[in-house]
């Protein structure tokens, strides 16, 4: 089983207010699966993480929309100074190790590098890399990359 259906089944209870089994669930996917997929975590369909979410943390505010690819290692959070977190658009691939930290708007078919770091927001069409993620390419085609 992977750890995409454990999620969306925690989500269904935690949005029809059942409480306490979706924090239990929660906790099984970050035991069994080593990723953090928070109940409250709002991910459109087609979500899929690479090498079984091996390593993924994602902040439980975070908004991931359709279609979206994220790699082993990667971090989605906030910071200590901002209540905002990150905002993921659709048709997005977040390469192995990269962080997305803070109040950071992704649009839509971005592929951002391995191990890259994005702490500011990103038009859709681009390709980012680096750190800090710097965009190097715009009005890029998804096909070309994943």
């Amino acid at each position: 089983m992977k750890p995409i259906i454990l999620f969306r089944f925690s989500h269904f209870l935690f949005k029809h207010s059942i409480p306490f089994l979706p924090k239990i669930i929660t906790i099984v996917i970050r035991f069994l699966y080593a990723c953090y997929l928070p109940a409250s975590l709002k991910a459109g369909k087609g979500l899929k993480l690479g090498y079984g979410g091996l390593g993924i943390v994602i902040h439980n505010r975070c908004i991931i929309g359709d279609n979206c690819h994220i790699d082993q290692n990667v971090t989605l959070g906030g910071t200590s100074k901002k209540y905002e977190v990150p905002v993921i658009g659709n048709n997005v691939y977040i390469g192995a190790g990269a962080k997305v930290i803070g109040p950071v708007i992704i649009g839509d078919n971005v592929v951002i590098g391995a191990n890259a770091v994005v702490v500011k927001d990103i038009p859709s069409k681009s390709l980012v890399v680096g750190v800090p993620g710097r965009i190097i390419k715009t009005e890029i085609k998804m096909s070309d990359y994943a």
